[in-house]
């Protein structure tokens, strides 16, 4: 049986605090989705959601993408970019045209989406996606696309979802340097949505937590929308600096700690259970813990101590932001988080227990070609920009057009970009 021929090719980086990652999906003619390659490594020059470093980031950008070419066997010209920072802020215009009871037609939808798009009132502020999220019609929700039906009006609510210009340029300058094409810059609760949430679980209504190594953005979605959106200054890499700061040990072993031994749940073995500082190999590697035995060896007590102290402080901010995007009590529902935090063992049930609300961990769909490694909650997001960019999203500002961030080149700028390369490389 012949494996069906790919039409489309997709990239995708998603640039956090912890991980600069990247990802390569086709879509093969029978309408499939493969991953065909994807690559990590440690993130440089990003700091909360934010380039602290252009050449740094710009190195790490093409290092990862590079790595994910290599698997996949095939080059990238152009990506969707995540960005998780930049003072991200989601609003919904609502915009209705009088139809007269006729037929629907394709020139009326265009002629609804032009007047919306002369509602949106950025302040200021960089618009990253202006969609039509869904139609009414004479006021009735609902509807997926009017065209053919009859109506006295015609309603779209648009999501928009706002940033601040300076850091958004900044991270396209970077991702560009990397000679990459951007061919949008997506909201990172945007894609991360597409990968972790169902279309019913985003229509009944559901808050999605993704927990980054320096950021964690609370998403609420109803009626199909991202409705509400804040982003908290606090990461996993938090815990790590408390891990580090209680036993007075270099970042990397409170990593290992965190990851190889932390846990979210207490357990009463705890305290018997005593587990190295350092991994296999390492034993001679950074300083001796404060308070270990004579093999460098702590209590798992007094490190699930500090984990679960932290964590506390931060579903203590989540509840907090959930109330005022008014996602609590009997107007509450099923949390879903993501994000390499959200790694962390027994952390559903503590936030579960801490929130009041039913929590579960939202990781990518099965996609074939996804690498097991990559299947986890810490990836999420990337394989997100991909289904996002597969799903062929419309934007209201470019009706006519295609997206509007994308850079494109004649056959001579490619040869310039190329000899760029060269030369910024050799």
């Amino acid at each position: 049986m012949t494996t069906p021929r790919i039409s489309k090719v997709f990239g995708a980086v998603n640039t956090g605090s912890f991980r600069i990652s990247a990802m390569i999906m086709g879509l093969t003619e029978t309408g499939e989705l493969v991953v065909l390659g994807s690559g990590h490594r440690a993130s440089q020059g990003i700091k909360r959601g934010y380039v602290t470093d252009m050449a740094a980031a710009t190195y790490a950008i093409r290092d990862a993408v590079e790595r994910a070419e290599k698997n996949a066997g095939a080059s990238v010209q152009s990506v969707w970019v995540s960005c998780a920072g930049a003072g991200l802020a989601s609003q919904v215009s609502k915009v209705e045209i009088e139809i007269g009871g006729r037929r629907i037609e394709e020139e009326d939808i265009e002629a609804l989406l032009i007047a919306a798009r002369d509602t949106i009132q950025p302040d200021g502020r960089m618009v990253l996606h202006a969609q039509p999220a869904h139609y009414t019609l004479d006021g009735a929700h609902g509807v997926a696309n009017p065209k053919g039906l009859h109506a006295e009006r015609l309603g779209v609510d648009i999501h928009v979802m706002l940033a601040d210009g300076a850091p958004v340029r900044n991270l396209t300058e970077a991702v560009q340097n990397a000679h990459l094409d951007v061919e949008a810059v997506v909201a990172s609760p945007l894609a991360a949505g597409h990968s972790c949430l169902s279309a019913e679980e985003r229509e009944l209504g559901v808050a999605l937590v993704e927990i980054g190594g320096d950021v964690t953005n609370v998403a609420v979605y109803i009626g199909g929308m991202l409705l509400g959106l804040k982003a908290l200054p606090f990461g996993s890499n938090d815990i790590t600096d408390a891990i580090a700061s209680a036993f007075g040990i270099r970042r990397f072993q409170a990593e290992r700690l965190k990851c190889v031994s932390g846990s979210a749940i207490a357990s009463p073995a705890d305290h018997r259970e005593m587990i190295p500082v350092n991994g296999r190999g390492d034993e001679h590697s950074g300083p001796i813990a404060r308070g270990a035995d004579e093999n460098n060896q702590i209590a798992r007590a007094e490190l699930v101590s500090i984990v679960t102290q932290k964590l506390g402080q931060l579903t203590d901010e989540i509840g907090k932001a959930l109330k005022t995007m008014g996602f609590s009590g009997v107007r509450g529902g099923q949390v879903v988080l993501t994000g390499g935090g959200a790694e962390l063992a027994g952390l559903a049930e503590f936030s579960q227990g801490a929130l009041g609300m039913p929590v579960r961990i939202g990781r990518p769909p099965t996609l074939k070609g996804l690498p097991e490694a990559h299947s986890t909650p810490g990836f999420a997001t990337l394989a997100g920009l991909c289904l996002y960019a597969a799903d062929d999203p419309i934007d209201i500002r470019a009706i006519g057009q295609r997206h509007t961030m994308t850079t494109r080149y004649g056959t001579g700028a490619v040869f310039e970009r190329l000899y760029k390369a060269v030369k910024d490389y050799f």
